[in-house]
């Protein structure tokens, strides 16, 4: 690994902690409420009624009660992980992609043919 890909990634990381603990330093005391919570209010106050759910959630409904913080959680975490790990994979793919065609132009061009 170079010296420039080393503070390239120095440099990535200092920005990465910085937009992570940015917010509570700037704005300290503040509340970091979800957006369920803020669109409600909004549609109340644009409305001047309170908000009524068009459906139940469908696991609140399987379970017959509210899910613990900590499944939602977990649902969310495995979500993001299937999200990344397809993400990764194209990634990985294109760039191979790429590499092949660059290394073998013949076996590209065969491919392209058919």
């Amino acid at each position: 690994m170079t010296k420039q890909n080393k503070t390239t990634i120095a440099v990535l990381l200092v920005i990465a902690v910085l937009l992570v603990v940015g917010p509570f330093v700037a704005l300290r005391g503040a509340e970091f409420g979800g957006s369920d919570d803020a669109g409600s209010e909004m549609i109340s106050e644009i409305t001047g009624e309170e908000y009524e759910p068009w459906f139940e959630p469908v696991l609140e409904t399987a379970i017959g009660g509210e899910l613990p913080g900590e499944i939602e959680s977990l649902i969310f975490c495995v979500q993001t992980g299937i999200g990344v790990a397809v993400v990764a994979f194209l990634m990985g793919k294109f760039t191979e992609r790429k590499r092949l065609e660059t290394k073998y132009p013949e076996i590209a061009a065969k491919e392209d043919a058919e």
